[in-house]
């Protein structure tokens, strides 16, 4: 260290280096220092960052599977159906048993359709129109 007197107050000024031991400067040793600990001190360890790497994999994995669900309930390719008269006694089981698909599940056939002709209920009446898909 050296000794400089200052001229103006004749009081000595001591001139100190502006490195630390390491070899950092003060000012950039103080800077990191408050930028390494922030406010909260809040660091990240290893299992901290294996933590927010499942996360995020979960959350693209959630995205990618409503994003694909989505797509598979889009809308569907038009269906070609026909009238049909239901006859006295003809139910919608039947005529559902009679549309499905060879291992198709008749409850699923009788669902569209309800759906397809916008019945409140299963309960038919005679002469009563049905929109059937054709087979």
């Amino acid at each position: 260290m050296s000794t400089i007197r200052d001229n103006a107050a004749g009081t000595p000024v001591v001139a100190r280096s502006a490195r630390t031991a390491g070899g950092r400067s003060r000012r950039g040793a103080a800077a990191h220092g408050a930028a390494a600990h922030g406010a909260a001190g809040l660091r990240l360890t290893g299992r901290g960052r294996a933590a927010v790497m499942l996360l995020a994999v979960g959350l693209a994995g959630a995205v990618g599977m409503t994003a694909q669900s989505a797509a598979a309930r889009g809308p569907a390719a038009p269906v070609p159906v026909v009238a049909h008269v239901v006859e006295p006694g003809e139910t919608l089981w039947e005529i559902a048993a009679r549309t499905a698909e060879p291992g198709q599940d008749v409850r699923d056939v009788v669902a569209d359709l309800t759906e397809l002709n916008g019945l409140p209920d299963v309960a038919l009446e005679a002469g009563q129109q049905l929109l059937v898909p054709v087979r």
